[in-house]
């Protein structure tokens, strides 16, 4: 019979001793597992997994056979050491009965998959059941009938309780798709994945440093927006020893600065990575560029980074940003999955920081186009639900950030300002992100998605200075209502919560949104905005900062929060108009105590003056201005107030309907 698909090789390393009749007993034992363990012909690939149960060392294959099929045989060993005199002949065996199980199992499959998945029409006497039910679900799993599909990956993530050959075995079998849908799944086994493929030999030469400089330059330098250009020519012309140069010459102004520009001999490589990252990241960002990132060997490059940088944090995040952008591309997904990429990005969905968990599950779910149809660009993450989710979903809730502020560390719980007491609390209660572990778990029928977007309180710190005209109200809520359509908010009803200048960009983002046709379901399906210490008419902190423009240089979001500002009170009055004809309600949480700024001074940063938009609910709160929007626990005001707020706004909407 002609092989024409590929096998499986898996071993065990077990106990035995060295006598002959010992021998000759384990070689009996190996025989009947081999018969027992039997084989899979699934979309034309066929998996013989053999487990060896009795053996003291490894055993070692005769590779003869192994070299005349290289090219259509796929051998999994678990270890490699080997004693050839103390398994004289038992490698000739193995190979002898791999062949006649093998074709056994060629004659089995094709009966298998000819006729209905019932049992007692095959006749496989030597199958156990546990076996059968693998054979199944793998067969199921990429079944045209998305029903039996899907129930089938959700049935096979469940499992826990299989031998290390099983998982192996179904992760050889997995199509793409089924691979993707465990990687979803909660509490998925990371047996299922295959670990990435051995990455490209390197020659001692090799620097990741030069690795990036080398993608970058093969990327298109024409036609390029001015950001991207500006810092991909700082990331091509920035290296390890340029920093180091332009270090010294910052200090080497006479004697006295030598010793210390000495001791700068080599700067810490991650910070010329990250440029290039960066550079990348902007490059990831359109569409054109994506396809020859990944042929320029980009998605083995950021493995490679990613791996050796476990303990960067800034670097993983970019790097998973990155990949998530080329995920947005259905074309990709195919050299994404095959370059090992699935293992890592489940295995971080099991992390228990949000923040890493969230950048995993961005990717996997445009990965995912059997249950997801939303895309998510960089900045859209969703905090629930991250695994595939059978529960319809009722509502969106939306949280905006601040100036200053992130997705994720800016609806963190308070921090504690005293030791924990044991005897009230444990330490797994604190959470960073409430929305994810709190509103979660309170209402699991909604989608809950954090905004992200760079703010920066003084140009001095802006890595491009073509992006200053992008930090307006105006772009901004443009760029975002772009994302939030795509990520398909406006389908259901939508409550918005948000922070300081994130208010300024909702009440922009409903006022364009109200403008453009393509946008009114957005509008129309509001039902509710909470604002925590938004400046509706300006900011003291804009006052400060101006008055220290010589220092601080304020950004344009700086100078857009000055108090009783014409853009302010245009915007403000605009949205009142706006809302007098609108369905939804309106909740204001204003700020009490005063916030450090600096070392030398305390300000209320949103008076309370400020905070009252004019219509809705106003609630004063004895905290600061960064601790408004950070419960101090689950039974706080803040929080419960924030809760039935979000649960009256849809609950009116369903009795109007």
């Amino acid at each position: 019979m002609q092989v024409a698909a590929p096998y499986m090789i898996c071993f065990r390393k077990i106990s035995t001793s060295g006598t002959a009749s010992r021998r000759e007993r384990n070689w009996k034992d190996i025989r009947n597992v081999i018969r027992i363990t039997g084989s899979l012909f699934l979309g034309g690939c066929v998996f013989i997994t053999y487990e060896i149960l009795s053996l003291k060392k490894s055993l070692s294959l005769n590779t003869q056979a192994a070299e005349q099929e290289k090219l259509k045989t796929y051998i999994y060993v678990d270890t490699t050491s080997v004693e050839q005199s103390d398994f004289h002949g038992i490698s000739n065996k193995v190979q002898r009965e791999l062949h006649r199980t093998a074709r056994k199992a060629f004659e089995t499959s094709a009966r298998l998959f000819r006729r209905s998945h019932d049992k007692e029409h095959y006749n496989l006497s030597s199958v156990e059941d546990h076996e059968w039910f693998q054979w199944i679900l793998m067969k199921n799993a990429q079944s045209q009938d998305k029903t039996v599909r899907l129930k089938a990956v959700e049935e096979m993530a469940g499992i826990h309780h299989w031998h290390n050959y099983q998982y192996r075995t179904v992760a050889q079998a997995c199509d793409k798709q089924t691979t993707i849908g465990l990687a979803r799944s909660k509490n998925t086994d990371l047996r299922f994945f295959l670990p990435p493929p051995t990455l490209p030999k390197v020659n001692d030469n090799y620097s990741i440093e030069n690795g990036l400089r080398q993608l970058l330059s093969s990327l298109p330098q024409t036609e390029l927006d001015r950001c991207v250009k500006y810092l991909t020519s700082l990331a091509l012309r920035e290296s390890s020893q340029s920093v180091v140069d332009q270090r010294r010459g910052l200090w080497c102004f006479g004697g006295n600065g030598l010793p210390y520009a000495e001791s700068l001999s080599s700067v810490p490589s991650e910070k010329v990575e990250l440029s290039s990252l960066q550079a990348l990241l902007k490059h990831s960002k359109i569409p054109s560029h994506c396809e020859k990132i990944v042929s320029g060997g980009g998605l083995q490059l950021l493995q490679r980074i990613y791996l050796l940088r476990k303990d960067a944090q800034k670097i993983q995040r970019t790097i998973m940003r990155i990949i998530g952008n080329l995920a947005l591309h259905e074309n990709l997904h195919s050299e994404i999955v095959d370059s090992g990429w699935i293992s890592i990005l489940a295995e971080a969905m099991k992390s228990p920081y949000v923040i890493q968990s969230s950048h995993a599950a961005r990717v996997l779910a445009n990965l995912d186009r059997d249950t997801v149809n939303e895309k998510y660009h960089d900045g859209i993450y969703v905090l629930h639900p991250q695994h595939r989710n059978s529960q319809p979903i009722r509502a969106d809730v939306l949280f905006i950030h601040g100036l200053l502020g992130a997705a994720f560390k800016t609806w963190r719980q308070q921090d504690r300002d005293e030791p924990l007491d044991e005897s009230a609390a444990q330490e797994d209660d604190y959470t960073e992100c409430w929305p994810k572990s709190w509103l979660a778990a309170d209402s699991p029928d909604l989608r809950i998605l954090s905004v992200e977007y760079d703010t920066q309180l003084s140009d001095w710190k802006s890595r491009c200075p073509a992006d200053n005209n992008r930090k307006s109200l105006d772009y901004r809520s443009i760029t975002l209502l772009k994302k939030l359509k795509d990520a398909g908010v406006g389908k259901r009803p939508i409550i918005w919560v948000s922070h300081s200048m994130g208010g300024l960009l909702v009440k922009k983002m409903l006022l364009k949104a109200s403008q453009d046709e393509d946008m009114k379901d957005l509008v129309n399906n509001t039902r509710g905005v909470a604002f925590f210490s938004v400046p509706h008419h300006g900011s003291r902190l804009a006052e400060y900062s101006i008055n220290a423009r010589l220092f601080l240089f304020p950004s344009i979001e700086v100078k857009e929060l000055s108090k009783d500002s014409p853009e302010l009170k245009k915007l403000n009055d605009e949205f009142l108009q706006f809302s007098e004809n609108k369905d939804f309600k309106v909740i204001s949480f204003a700020e009490l105590s005063p916030t450090q700024v600096g070392h030398m001074m305390k300000l209320h940063i949103v008076p309370v003056e400020s905070a009252d938009l004019g219509i809705g609910t106003l609630i004063p709160v004895g905290v600061n201005h960064l601790n408004i929007c950070k419960p101090k626990s689950k039974d706080s005001f803040i929080y419960q107030c924030t809760f039935q707020f979000i649960h009256d706004a849809l609950e009116a909407n369903t009795e109007k309907q």
